[in-house]
């Protein structure tokens, strides 16, 4: 079996929503000491909560790239209060898979989305619950 789906290959080799917005609405930077991954992500929203556009930089490997793009194109059009919800699991799948010492990479994904929400939330004085954002541990 092949190490990556062609799902991951193709949002590595080809990545969605690449880049920075200038003046985004809210931006969430994460990033994982152990194996060296950086997330960015830039957020556009509307007058009704409506991610207009998201872009990423993303600084890793195959999967991190991969899991960048499909978390930004999961999100992309949607509510805050939606792509609130998305799990690095809904990321996992809609990849078809990564390898299990590469799940961490969907976990940044997950927590960049979450990262630039609550900068998002911040910057327009916003209320939300602090747990909405903790950080979330993962068994490798």
């Amino acid at each position: 079996m092949a190490l990556y789906s062609d799902k991951v290959m193709d949002h590595f080799t080809n990545p969605r929503n690449v880049g920075k917005i200038e003046n985004a609405d809210g931006v969430g930077e994460v990033g994982n000491a152990r194996c060296g991954d950086i997330m960015k992500i830039y957020l556009e929203v509307d007058e009704n909560q409506i991610i207009t556009d998201v872009k990423f930089n993303t600084f890793g490997c195959a999967s991190a790239i991969a899991s960048s793009s499909m978390a930004t194109t999961l999100i992309k059009g949607k509510p805050i209060s939606e792509a609130l919800e998305l799990t690095n699991k809904a990321v996992v799948e809609a990849l078809e898979g990564l390898p299990p010492v590469k799940v961490h990479c969907s976990v940044l994904a997950e927590e960049a989305i979450k990262a630039a929400i609550k900068d998002y939330y911040d910057r327009n004085g916003i209320e939300y619950d602090p747990e909405q954002f903790k950080e979330k541990h993962i068994e490798e």
